[in-house]
């Protein structure tokens, strides 16, 4: 069983940066990892993925700003947020499915809690 739990939210000023950190238990060596966002009254959007073999997918509208990384040694997965607008204030979850990544979140079996980000 995959438990994921996320850290690093909070509130910052437009422009600033954050990292948010994704701790993950169990065998997800074969897993991909994957942050999703979800403001209110909005649909919850794919964020960042990245594969077992490290290869990273994004949101087309936040590539440059956003990367995604991930330690399977630490069990830990990563994004630093660069340059923060805000319309990037929303939950941002981690989620993890078996296989390779997308941005569907019907694919994704496990899902954290949520960590809040605030931009203003």
């Amino acid at each position: 069983h995959v438990q994921l739990v996320e850290s690093g939210g909070g509130s910052v000023q437009v422009g600033g940066s954050l990292r948010l950190t994704c701790t993950f238990s169990g065998k997800t060596y074969s897993y991909g990892l994957a942050w999703f966002r979800q403001a209110p009254g909005k649909e919850r959007e794919g964020v960042a993925a990245i594969t077992t073999g490290g290869s990273t997918y994004y949101s087309a509208s936040l590539r440059g700003r956003f990367t995604v990384s991930r330690d399977n040694a630490k069990n830990t997965m990563y994004l630093q947020m660069n340059k923060l607008k805000d319309e990037d204030t929303s939950m941002y979850y981690c989620a993890a499915r078996y296989g390779g990544c997308n941005f569907r979140t019907s694919d994704y079996n496990y899902w954290g809690q949520g960590t809040q980000v605030t931009v203003s």
